[in-house]
């Protein structure tokens, strides 16, 4: 491989000569760029390949390794996560296959002309044939705490990592924002996902429309999500209706009838103006027998003033408020006395500090490994975690071996893929839904707080701090 500067350059802008015909088949400078189910194997770092190589030629390739998926810390203000993502996950495992004109791409770029035959084998023919054990979606972790385990052949585990990250990182993120955004919001208030034009693709659009309503928001504006999901699809106008139809139709109000006139059970949005004298109209309107408001809405200004004056004016309309809310906003709001029943959610739910989930080798051929760089530490060998409930609250969790016994608490980590096979259908959204609620009143108040929240302490077990002595003592442990 030309590790040169110029080589390197070559190689990014896909012109080196070696590349050739067939690699320029399979990638004709897609400029749609849509990801199809075929492509999930290609979707990786190439160090997951090139270390597949190595595995491949030193003979390890098909020795069991077990990579662990968790975040280290929590993102800034967290005090929990939920987890989420595994529907995905799953799903990209059952489908994880390289096709011929896939691996003909690969060996087009010249990356691995040095690569064994066994590795060329393992592509054509494999397919994930390993054990992924996780926690349910919709349950509450900490630190440190194994999302998920993959248990497979090193080349398998080792491939699988980037898209796993990618999807269990996002979607926890999400639906713990939204998670928190309905604790303080409530249960009573309507919340919806307006995220679309904000998510950083239009697949994370899909992925953060799903996590959101798994993590306890009632619907989403995404069409294309909401239908996937057997859902309703939910919203209410832009300000360009209103200044389209009024400029060409007369009045603010002739563009609000003309919209109730097809959508009368959809809110309207009150604020391209004057938000006081479009209220007053309405009240009009409505007090004449006239119109039946589902709703409005006020997307800027003073939500606080604003709200209470349309709330006087039309006091049995539901308000829904939108513009860069988050849940430390819709505190604001409520400590204010805002009059406000439901919130619109989009940039602040969608973005944000990522979860930075890692994905590390804990055992490998059934011997127990651990990284111990500064700030990086890992914890050897196969985990369980270990939950003590009592009525329905969370008294403490240990993170122990999967050897420990439970003593009374609820392992959370389940077997959800056996042998390549998944074990049950994917669960409803309504239940993960329920799960996350359930997990979240669960939590000591301390832990759900907005306000410098404290993370549930995480035991570790005897076990576990034996075995982590141990390995730190042997030469197996990874700097």
């Amino acid at each position: 491989m030309d590790m040169t500067r110029d080589g390197m350059k070559k190689r990014a802008k896909g012109d080196s000569a070696s590349a050739g015909a067939e690699l320029h088949t399979y990638l004709t400078e897609d400029q749609e760029l849509t990801l199809v189910s075929s492509d999930y194997s290609l979707l990786t770092d190439l160090y997951q390949l090139t270390m597949a190589v190595c595995y491949a030629g030193e003979g390890l390739a098909e020795k069991t390794a077990s990579f662990e998926l968790f975040a280290r810390r929590l993102p800034t203000g967290f005090g929990y996560l939920i987890a989420m993502g595994l529907a995905q996950a799953l799903d990209y495992l059952e489908k994880f296959r390289f096709s011929s004109q896939q691996i003909a791409a690969l060996q087009a770029t010249g990356i691995f002309d040095l690569a064994p035959t066994s590795f060329w084998q393992l592509l054509a023919t494999g397919r994930f044939t390993g054990n992924v054990w996780a926690v349910p979606e919709g349950t509450a972790v900490f630190a440190n705490q194994p999302l998920l385990r993959v248990e497979a052949p090193l080349w398998q585990a080792q491939l699988v990592e980037t898209y796993l990250l990618n999807v269990l990182n996002y979607q926890t993120l999400i639906a713990t924002r939204a998670a928190r955004m309905r604790d303080v919001a409530g249960a009573e208030a309507i919340l919806l996902e307006f995220g679309t034009r904000r998510a950083f693709s239009p697949q994370a659009s899909i992925w953060a429309a799903r996590a959101a309503l798994a993590g306890g928001l009632d619907a989403t504006s995404n069409v294309l999500a909401a239908l996937k999901l057997n859902r309703l699809p939910s919203g209410t106008m832009a300000h360009a209706l209103v200044m389209a139809l009024a400029a060409t139709e007369g009045s603010e109000l002739d563009a609000f009838t003309a919209f109730h006139r097809y959508f009368p059970g959809a809110p309207l949005l009150i604020d391209t103006y004057d938000t006081i004298a479009a209220a007053t109209q309405l009240a009009a309107k409505v007090q004449a027998g006239e119109m039946e408001l589902a709703g409005v809405r006020l997307d800027s200004g003073d939500l606080v003033a604003l709200s209470q004056k349309v709330r006087s004016l039309l006091p049995n309309v539901p308000i829904f408020a939108s513009g860069d809310l988050d849940e430390y906003e819709i505190v604001r709001l409520q400590t204010a006395g805002a009059n406000i029943d439901g919130y619109g959610i989009g940039t602040r739910l969608v973005t944000g500090e990522p979860v930075s989930g890692v994905y590390k080798l804990v055992e490998i051929n059934g011997i127990p490994v651990m990284k111990e760089a500064l700030g990086k530490f890992t914890y050897p060998g196969r985990k369980q975690i270990f939950r003590h409930l009592e009525k329905g609250q969370i008294q403490k969790d240990c993170l122990g071996l999967i050897s420990d016994d439970a003593n009374g608490s609820q392992p959370l980590m389940k077997l959800v893929f056996k042998e390549g096979d998944r074990l049950q259908p994917p669960e409803p959204l309504s239940e993960i839904s329920q799960r996350t609620a359930q997990s979240v009143t669960s939590l000591p108040s301390e832990t759900r707080r907005l306000d410098r929240p404290i993370p549930l302490p995480v035991e570790i077990s005897p076990s576990l701090q034996v075995l982590t002595e141990q390995t730190r003592r042997s030469e197996g442990a990874i700097n």
